[in-house]
């Protein structure tokens, strides 16, 4: 069995407009609740070299001292820029992107897989038609009661009054109407209290070229193939890339992307990948997403040890869908990926799980985060031992038996492979 006493750990973070430093400060906090449940010991020291958005862990867990450098993969700044779309532009996108799903038949498909994920999506739909219903109804309200108002007005001080149906105080009170309404829904989208807007745009963005990635995606992504590349030639023992929600999917092209173009060295450190919530199926269903099916086939049968981690409980992902077999891809030899559970129920005590009900975005943050009912042993998942411990990915999980709950059955329409 192998054994890390260096690590370097890049995280791809999902379609989430925050800062790196909150997934820095993210680690910290939750490392140390780990240590202080689990008896570990974790520091912060200086940031890794070269790294824009990192930071540093010495650990000793297991009865091993570890140096971790971990830093964010970072494209906040465009989902930021795909976020900033007014009013009109997010219904026109809502639009749009249930077309993407019903019109090319992904959506019953997706159904058959996790209702979660689904309902997921569905759900800033109907919450946008409902907002858009109210704001109709403040603004034939809000005119009505201007129009009858200024002729109650022009009653009172004695004015002629119009009998006309259309005079001139219709379109002042129609605008007016229309003016609160518009009112209503920009409080609604700045409040956002609902996260509606904020997954409209997540799920317009996947599905913005019917599952192809965007050119500044491609971008940035290789600009993290080219830092990935970087890292490979370190004195490191394991080069760990994590890939959590939509970064589940990115992480699996940029490796793909990477490999084949033979920037892997033969004798350097442990490549592995975790992938962690996984929404790979919201693109991978789409009919143009043939570069995500490619490199999906590409990864099931390569060599790059390949972890998913997923939990029944986080309804805003595919829990123990294979990535690779559901989207129907999955070609002779396939490996990977070994598909397990985090088991929130389990490994979240009773008042933990209570406290976290109804927090469905910190639900899919808690992977990422310290759990209070650990089993013992080293197979089970804890997102710090496995970034700061002693051991490997695989060499952490390789003894353990695939989910049982897994689903492996190709439900995909669109199964071509396009590179």
């Amino acid at each position: 069995m192998a054994s890390v006493s260096r690590r370097h750990v890049l995280y791809i973070p999902g379609f989430d407009p925050v800062p790196p430093r909150a997934y820095r400060e993210r680690y910290r906090r939750e490392a140390a609740r780990q240590s202080d449940i689990s008896g570990y010991v974790i520091e912060k020291g200086e940031p890794p070299e070269g790294a824009r958005f990192g930071w540093h862990a010495d650990a000793q867990i297991e009865g091993a001292e570890v140096s971790a450098d971990l830093e964010v993969l970072y494209w906040a700044d465009i989902v930021r820029d795909r976020m900033q779309g007014g009013i009109a532009a997010t219904y026109m996108a809502l639009v749009r992107t249930a077309w993407a799903y019903i019109g090319s038949g992904a959506l019953w498909r997706l159904m058959r897989l996790r209702k979660g994920p689904v309902i997921a999506a569905l759900y800033p739909v109907v919450v946008l038609l409902l907002q858009g219903l109210v704001a109709l109804a403040i603004a034939g309200c809000a005119a009505w009661l201007i129009y009858r108002g200024a002729h109650g007005l022009m009653a009172m001080i004695g004015a002629d009054v119009l009998a006309d149906p259309f005079d001139a105080f219709r379109p002042f009170a129609w605008l007016g109407g229309v003016g609160l309404g518009y009112l209503f829904l920009r409080w609604c989208a700045r409040r956002d209290h609902l996260y509606a807007w904020y997954l409209m745009k997540d799920y317009a963005f996947s599905s913005s070229l019917k599952g192809a990635f965007p050119p500044e995606q491609e971008a940035r992504m290789r600009d993290f193939a080219d830092r990935i590349a970087e890292v490979l030639r370190k004195d490191v023992d394991e080069v760990l890339i994590v890939g959590h929600s939509s970064g589940a999917y990115i992480a699996v092209s940029v490796l793909a992307d990477l490999i084949r173009a033979g920037r892997v060295p033969e004798n350097g450190p442990v490549l592995s990948l975790l992938t962690l919530g996984h929404v790979v199926p919201m693109v991978s269903f789409l009919p143009k997403a043939g570069r995500l099916r490619a490199d999906l086939a590409f990864m099931g049968t390569g060599d790059v040890p390949w972890v998913d981690v997923t939990a029944p409980s986080d309804g805003c992902a595919f829990a123990l869908c294979d990535p690779v077999s559901v989207s129907g891809v999955a070609l002779e030899g396939k490996r990977w990926p070994l598909v397990i559970s985090a088991a929130f129920t389990q490994t979240l005590s009773d008042a933990e799980q209570a406290r976290l009900k109804w927090k469905l975005f910190e639900l899919h943050f808690q992977y990422l985060n310290a759990f209070d009912c650990l089993p013992e042993g080293t197979e089970a998942y804890d997102y710090f031992r496995v970034t700061a411990g002693p051991l490997p990915l695989w060499d952490r999980f390789g003894a353990r038996s695939p989910s049982k709950s897994r689903l492996e059955v190709p439900v995909n329409k669109f199964t071509d492979i396009a590179a």
